[in-house]
């Protein structure tokens, strides 16, 4: 099962678009937050199940804070972040994952890719398609792959 994780598109589809070209064929599709209407261009533009959940700039939007899924043996968390104060470190999200029992915690809102397997969870941001702020500021993305004994393995991407 091959799943593209992408974030902070902010309504800009131009980069989404080539990634979608580029990966295809995807199993599954992960958006992080801040689509700010991107929403309607992953329906159209998307066949497979997309998991959507809204960030700080996605105002009006009936797409909810949080999303829980399994995704192989792994139970994960899909948020943007903010709520958990990400700008400052991911230590609230570990917590959170360790307290609810989560083996994957993904999350965006800072614009810069981050990976880390710590204590049996793994926490991890694709960074920003659109707005990138690391070093380079390259567009960048990331691809689950899930094995046929259900565990996942993790590439980070970038255009």
């Amino acid at each position: 099962m091959k799943i593209l994780i992408v974030s902070d598109t902010h309504g800009q589809e131009k980069n989404l678009e080539e990634v979608l070209e580029k990966e295809s064929p995807i199993d599954a599709l992960i958006h992080l937050g801040d689509l700010e209407g991107g929403e309607d261009f992953i329906n159209t533009h998307v066949s497979c199940p997309a998991y959507l959940v809204s960030g700080n700039n996605d105002f009006f939007c009936s797409l909810p804070r949080e999303r829980e899924i399994t995704l192989g043996n792994n139970k994960v968390l899909l948020t943007h972040g903010h709520y958990y104060y990400v700008s400052l470190g991911v230590e609230e999200l570990r917590r959170q994952a360790a307290s609810r029992d989560y083996q994957v915690v993904m999350f965006g809102h800072t614009h810069k890719p981050y990976f880390e397997t710590k204590d049996g969870v793994t926490i991890l941001n694709p960074g920003s398609l659109s707005y990138p702020r690391q070093e380079g500021r390259r567009p960048s993305y990331m691809i689950m792959e899930i094995d046929e004994k259900g565990e996942a393995h993790y590439s980070q991407k970038y255009l």
